[in-house]
């Protein structure tokens, strides 16, 4: 996060405090993103590589989308990864319709990734990635000079992130994601940002 990027969520904070305390709800935890989709190349190639890494089930995709793939954890909570052909595209439907799947020329890369936890290692990552020729990167997120986790950014076709935390990254992460926690990084950031600018002079 850069200085003007926290500055604009210091000056913000106020209306969405009052907006999330007024929407608030009593904890769930059955609460969860149970599935998420992510485009492919080679579908069947990626679903190959993500059952070696991950351990899922890869089934052919029920919905009207030809070509995808259903990668199943059998988790017990319905956790699962779609794999649609590139330069699929999903559209609301007309009344009561429901959601339209279509085709479009594909970006070259794109504004989304998901993290999973998976029980596997590191090197087991790294070799499958360097295996494929796809980046595969072990790094730390956090604010600037506070690392607060850690994760490999695992990057499918070179095009489509994925972020994996391994057992022993698992507990960072966790403590990293909550409201507090972000709370305590943007105090620290704005305390950071007053010293360096050092005291204000008189008027």
């Amino acid at each position: 996060m850069n200085l003007a990027v926290s500055e604009s969520l210091q000056l913000d904070r106020a209306p969405i405090e009052a907006h999330t305390t007024a929407l608030s709800k009593p904890f769930r935890e059955d609460a969860m993103i149970h599935h998420v989709s992510i485009p492919a190349l080679d579908v069947s190639h990626v679903a190959k590589v993500l059952t070696e890494l991950a351990g899922w089930q890869a089934r052919p995709f029920l919905g009207p989308c030809p070509g995808s793939v259903m990668m199943l954890a059998e988790d017990g909570h319905g956790t699962a990864m779609e794999i649609y052909p590139d330069g699929t595209t999903m559209s609301p439907g007309q009344s009561d319709g429901q959601i339209v799947f279509g085709r479009n020329e594909s970006p070259a890369v794109f504004p989304f990734h998901v993290l999973l936890s998976l029980d596997t290692d590191r090197a087991t990552v790294q070799r499958i990635g360097d295996r494929e020729g796809w980046r595969t990167l072990n790094c730390w997120r956090g604010p600037p000079g506070h690392p607060a986790f850690e994760l490999i950014e695992f990057w499918i076709e070179n095009r489509v992130m994925i972020e994996i935390a391994t057992p022993d990254m698992l507990a960072n992460y966790v403590r990293s994601a909550t409201a507090a926690a972000h709370d305590e990084a943007l105090e620290r950031m704005a305390s950071a940002r007053v010293s360096a600018e050092g005291p204000t002079a008189p008027a």
